[in-house]
Formats: structure tokens, C-alpha cells, sequence
């Protein structure tokens, strides 16, 4: 009883006694206990809320709950079409909305027929109820006609009048146990029968995705994409944000899929053509590339959208969620030891394009330039299509790699030069290596009418080293820049502008170009342009061209580190969708080790390879020993062979000698030349000879 006794305050002024009352700061606790409660509840509510079992449960109930609705709407739809006019009139709309007066005039004859023949058919309704009651008539007479007719056969081959209406009694009596059978399904018919109808419409709604993507489960929602249908590509196009499109599509009802062509299932995608309404240009599309890809829940890379032939049409490239992250197969180099190269005729199986086709591409009197940003396997590439060359044992290669970190080792012995450093002096070395093939093409242009040379391929990988080289020579002109003092440039140049017609080809790789170390003219000399991953718009200009770019080409947009080998391609040496001005490549990707099997079956398809590192000074040299190396292991060579390997060896002193030159050194030597089944010769046992028969040469020395 004390617990519940309130204590009295004293009133020290007045005396008077008075019930204590709650100070401001400190609430009664029959006020605290409430708002208690409720801080718990609302804790608990949120808690259940936020649960993910209770979104799963959200989801799972709204998923199928917008089958049932969407499935009744598509249901509905379809009906209404059915019964009317509405879908002749939609199209229409639509053609006229896409300037397609052809096809409009098309679906008005369409629509003509459609309402003379329903006309004939309501004309048939009004006549139908008399028409009905005629046929009942005749039926239920020609009916109990035949039964009695039935009955009486019976009854006179059994002999008892009672048969004349047994049949007539079946008749009725069948027809009572169907109304007694009704009578019995008809309560559980009426119970089951909107529920097999609301599954019939969530069956149609699942058939058609209609549930909103949120609805789906997280796993499902991630990684499978949007399935691409006509409505969802009219849907991400409506939404780009264009004015004019999105009224040309309301102004088309749900029709705006005549906007599209078929459907085409194209490698790890599939491929559409859309005709734009007009007002509507295809740059307006190009420059949404990223929300396009978003509207069909895909990402930017997933989508690439390049300009056919049509006017007003952009055609749409859409992958399988996450199919370009998978790895394309082995280059067929490495799997086909028999495989061979022909340069004139044949192809480089270098990859695949985007539709997983093979890309296969011809280097036939075609100048390359491959470039992109650093570490995403520019070398990887050319060299792919260096090694598929040199297995066409009459195509010699010089390279210079101004990286020099091994990549081309596996063309030792099998390039006739291979320079591999970062210095002005193996740029140096570079630069001369390029005069030396000059000079080869300007003998070549001089020789006779008629005359045939080998292919001469000059690669130089990482080739902004040397248009950005300092070293100035002894003549004061510069070996790098992009003037016409520069000795590289201007070597790249000469054999740009007339290497081709006597098969003396330039391949460059190069990485971020700027015009600094990568010159516009030098760029525009290539025949077949590559790109890899670059950071801007700007670069893939200068790599590809105005024109690739502009008909929609983006190695800018590809995606730095993580695609690795695929490049762009604008050439004419490789097969381009018509309409289009390049093509998109994922290269087979060959690693070093592989690389350098591959090299040594190239190495024995040729004997007597030297290669040399190294170019010496013009001044420093002695023809009939420097003879003696080119020579290397062959007992004879042909003189024009000879010719070619001493150009390699060195392009200072002997790339403009002609056959005049070499018979003239080694005359009175006894190494002269001679013929051999009808071709001049050199042979090496009359060189080693020679050179041990000269007064002034250890015998020793000269024959090693």
C-alpha cells in the first residue's frame, strides 16, 4: 500500500500542501513508457521490412502478380485486333510515321478487304436466327424420322411392336445422363473455371516477360540481360531522350517495331536494323551509345552500332549479357602444324569478328599501322600476322623493336635484321634499316620491265620511339620528328609512297598517338588501319580516320585492360559488312613461347638466314668477307639472293649495289660468278678461296 502513496509538497510562503509536479527536463514515466513501445515498433517493423527474405517475398508476389497482368492486357490486345480494324489502321499509321508510303498504300488495300469481308459476315448474322430455326426444324424431323424409321426396321425383324420407339427411349434416355452429368460438373466447373482462366493469362504474361526487371531474382536480374525482342529495342529507342523519335513512336501506337528489320541471331549476339523516322539523324543515336545499351540492360560495350547502306538506318549489334568476356579459341597456327602462307593469295587467320566468324585478313601490297594505348597486346597482334607470313618461305622480314624486352626474339634466324632496344642508337639503327629498304625499292623500280622480286616486309614495333628521338646525325639532320629533314620520316614516306609496286612493305606499331609521334601523313600512308583500346575520340580519329570513326567505329570506348586483343580494323584487305567502314576483331592471342614454335617452323621452310643485329658504318666494311657472310651455310647462292642479303647486311654500303657492282669486286678474285642450270651463281668454296689466297688476310681468320 506504500508504493502507492503520493508524497505532499510544502509550500514554504503559503504552508499550503500541493501534489508534486513533473519538472520539464524529466517526464512522468507513464509518458516515457509509451514512446518506448513505439521507438521498439517501429525498429521492428523497419527490421522486417528491410529483411531480404521479405523483399524476396515483395518480388516473388509483385512478379507474378504483373504476369496475371500483363498477361490479361496482352490477352486483351490480341482479341481486340482480332475483332477489329485496329491493327490495320496501326500499321498504317506507322509506315506513314516512317515515310513508307509504299507499304501504307499496302495495308490500306489490306484494311479494304479486312472490312468487306467482316460487312459480308454481319450481313450473314442478321439472317443467321431464321437460318438457325430452319436447320433446328429440319434436324429434330429428319432425327426422330430416322429413329422411328430405326424402330420399326426392329421391330418387324423381331417381331414385337414395342421396338418402334426403343430407339427414340435410348435417344432421350442418353440425353437425360448428360443433363444429370452437367448438372453434377456444372457446380466444380464454375468453381475451377476462373482459376484455370487466371493461369491461362500468367501463363501468357510469363511467356512474355511482362514483369518488370526489379521483380526478378537478383541472380537472374544480373546476369542473364533482357531477352532483346522488337518491344524492348522500340522501348530503349523511345527512351533515348530524342524528341522527334519518341513522338514518331507514340504517334506509331505499339507498332514502332516496323521501325526494325528482322531479328538476326549474329555470333554471341544478335543484329538489327533500325530505319529512324524522319527528323531523326543516326549521329543522334551514335552519341547515346552508353543509354541505349542501359535501356536494353546491357552494358555500353555489349552494344555497338555501326550505319549500313539505307539511309536513315542504324544497324544494332547486341551481345549476350557477358559474352565478350568469355575468350574466343587458339589461333589455327597453333593447332595446324601443316597450315602455310601464301602472300599473294592467301589470308591471316588472325581472330574472329563480333557475329564469331573467322576474321581473316589479306597483307598483300598493304601498308599497316596498328596502334592503341600501352599493355592491351598491340605487339601480340602484329606479330600474329608476322608469324603467319613467314611461313611463306619467300617473303623476307627486317625488324626493328624499339622496346627491346624480347618479343621478337623468335625471329632471330629468321629475319635477315632484327634491331631490338629502346636508344637513339638502335633508333639509329632503325632509321637506316628503313634507307637501306628505300634503296632496295628504288633498285627494284629501275630494274628491267617485267622483273619479279620477293616481298620485303620492314616492321617496326613501337615506332613513336623513333619519331621522338633527338639524335641528330652527322649531315645535322635529325632521325626522328616529322619534318622533311627527319631521316626516319622521310624514309617511312618514300617507301609509303611507292613501296607497294615492288612488294616493299611498312609495318608500324605504335602506342597513344599524337600527332608528334605519330605524323598525319605517315598515319594516312597505311593501307590497313588498326586500332586497340585508346582514351579519346580524337586518338581513334588519328588512328582509324574521320571516315571510320564516323561511320562508327569506337576503339575509344573499348575498355581499357579488359579487352585485351580486340582491335578495329578500316582496310580493304579484310572482309567489312557492306555499308560499313570498319570492323571490330578479337585476335587469336599467341603467347612468346608459342610464338617461337611457330617461328622455328618458318625457320625450316629456309636455310642460310643470317641475321644481324647491328648495321655497321658504310666506311667499315669489306665486300668480299661481308660476300663470304652473306653466303652464310649455302654451298651456292643465286646472285640476286646474294644481292638481297648484303642490302640486309648492310643498307649503307650495299643497297643500291646492282649485279654490275658485285661482278666488278669479285672479278680477278677466281670467285667470280657462274651459271648453274641456267641461273648466276656464287659459290662459297671460291669465296673462303679467295679471301685465303689475299696477301693481307690470315688464312685462318678468313676461312672461319
Amino acid at each position: 500500500m506504500t508504493d502507492n502513496v503520493v508524497p505532499l509538497f510544502k509550500d514554504p510562503n503559503t504552508g499550503t500542501y500541493t501534489l508534486p509536479s513533473a519538472t520539464p527536463n524529466t517526464p512522468a514515466p507513464d509518458a516515457v513508457r509509451p514512446v518506448r513501445v513505439w521507438t521498439r515498433s517501429a525498429r521492428g517493423i523497419r527490421r522486417i521490412v528491410t529483411d531480404e527474405r521479405t523483399r524476396a517475398a515483395v518480388r516473388l508476389v509483385t512478379r507474378h502478380g504483373m504476369y496475371v497482368i500483363g498477361g490479361t492486357r496482352v490477352t486483351a490486345r490480341r482479341t481486340w485486333e482480332g475483332r477489329t480494324a485496329s491493327r490495320y489502321e496501326r500499321m498504317i499509321r506507322a509506315a506513314e510515321a516512317g515515310g513508307n508510303f509504299e507499304e501504307a498504300k499496302e495495308w490500306e488495300d489490306r484494311l479494304t478487304r479486312y472490312r468487306a469481308a467482316r460487312h459480308h459476315r454481319r450481313m450473314d448474322l442478321l439472317k443467321a436466327p431464321q437460318d438457325a430455326v430452319k436447320s433446328a426444324g429440319y434436324a429434330t424431323g429428319l432425327t426422330a424420322g430416322g429413329l422411328l424409321l430405326l424402330g420399326i426396321v426392329l421391330a418387324i425383324a423381331t417381331k414385337d411392336p414395342s421396338w418402334i420407339l426403343a430407339p427414340l427411349a435410348t435417344v432421350v434416355a442418353a440425353i437425360h445422363w448428360i443433363v444429370m452429368v452437367g448438372t453434377v460438373v456444372w457446380g466444380p466447373a464454375v468453381t475451377v473455371g476462373p482459376w484455370l482462366a487466371l493461369l491461362a493469362l500468367w501463363g501468357v504474361g510469363r511467356r512474355q516477360q511482362t514483369a518488370p526487371q526489379w521483380t526478378l531474382p537478383a541472380k537472374q536480374r544480373d546476369t542473364a540481360g533482357a531477352p532483346i525482342t522488337p518491344s524492348i529495342v522500340v522501348t530503349a529507342l523511345r527512351d533515348l531522350g530524342i524528341a522527334p523519335l519518341r513522338s514518331a513512336i507514340k504517334e506509331m501506337g505499339d507498332a514502332g517495331a516496323a521501325m526494325l528489320g528482322p531479328i538476326r541471331i549474329a555470333g554471341c549476339g544478335v543484329e538489327v536494323d533500325v530505319t529512324l523516322p524522319s527528323g531523326v539523324s543516326t549521329a543522334e543515336v551514335q552519341g547515346r551509345r552508353r543509354k541505349l545499351a542501359e535501356n536494353l540492360a546491357r552494358h555500353e560495350h555489349e552494344v555497338f552500332i555501326t550505319l549500313p547502306t539505307a539511309a536513315r538506318t542504324v544497324r544494332l549489334w547486341i551481345a549476350d549479357s557477358g559474352a565478350l568476356d568469355e575468350p574466343i579459341g587458339p589461333s589455327p597456327l597453333t593447332t595446324d602444324d601443316s597450315l602455310t602462307a601464301n602472300y599473294k593469295s592467301g589470308r591471316a587467320p588472325w581472330g574472329q569478328d563480333l557475329r564469331g566468324d573467322g576474321a581473316l585478313i589479306s597483307l598483300y601490297q598493304r601498308m599497316l599501322l596498328i596502334t592503341g594505348l600501352s599493355n592491351q597486346g598491340k605487339t601480340a597482334a602484329l606479330r600474329a600476322l608476322a608469324l603467319w607470313l613467314a611461313l611463306d618461305r619467300t617473303v623476307e622480314f627486317r625488324i626493328a623493336d624499339l622496346k627491346g624486352v624480347g618479343d621478337w626474339d623468335m625471329f632471330d634466324g629468321l629475319a635477315t635484321t632484327l634491331i631490338q632496344g629502346p636508344t637513339d642508337e638502335h633508333v639509329i639503327d632503325a632509321t637506316e634499316m628503313l634507307e637501306a629498304g628505300v634503296a632496295e625499292m628504288e633498285r627494284r623500280i629501275q630494274a628491267p620491265p617485267g622483273s619479279t622480286f620477293p616481298p620485303l616486309v620492314l616492321v617496326v614495333d613501337e615506332a613513336q620511339v623513333a619519331f621522338m628521338c633527338p639524335a641528330v646525325g652527322d649531315d645535322k639532320r635529325p632521325y626522328g620528328g616529322s619534318k622533311a629533314t627527319s631521316r626516319y620520316f622521310m624514309a617511312a614516306r618514300k617507301i609509303h609512297n611507292q613501296g607497294r609496286a615492288v612488294d616493299v612493305l611498312l609495318w608500324e606499331g605504335t602506342q597513344d598517338p599524337t600527332d608528334q609521334n605519330l605524323p598525319k601523313l605517315v598515319r594516312e600512308g597505311a593501307h590497313t588501319r588498326i586500332s586497340l583500346a585508346l582514351g579519346t575520340e580524337s586518338q581513334a580519329r588519328m588512328a582509324l580516320g574521320d571516315k571510320a570513326v564516323d561511320g562508327g567505329a569506337a576503339p575509344h570506348l573499348l575498355r581499357q585492360g579488359l579487352d585485351k586483343g580486340t582491335v578495329v580494323v578500316a582496310s580493304d584487305g579484310i572482309t567489312i559488312p557492306a555499308g560499313q567502314a570498319s570492323i571490330t576483331v578479337r585476335t587469336h592471342y599467341i603467347d612468346t613461347d608459342t610464338a617461337a614454335v611457330i617461328a622455328d617452323r618458318a625457320k625450316n621452310l629456309r636455310s642460310g638466314v643470317v641475321t644481324t643485329h647491328t648495321l655497321p658504318a658504310a666506311e667499315e666494311y669489306d665486300p668480299l668477307a661481308d660476300i663470304l657472310t652473306a653466303l652464310g651455310t649455302d654451298t651456292r647462292v643465286l646472285t640476286q639472293e646474294v644481292l638481297k642479303r648484303l642490302a640486309a647486311l648492310n643498307g649503307k654500303a650495299y643497297g643500291r649495289w646492282s649485279f654490275i657492282d658485285l661482278k666488278r669486286v669479285l672479278d680477278g678474285t677466281g670467285a667470280e660468278p657462274y651459271k648453274s642450270d641456267g641461273r648466276m651463281v656464287i659459290s662459297r668454296d671460291r669465296i673462303t678461296r679467295a679471301l685465303t689466297n689475299r696477301p693481307d688476310t690470315d688464312s685462318t681468320s678468313a676461312a672461319e
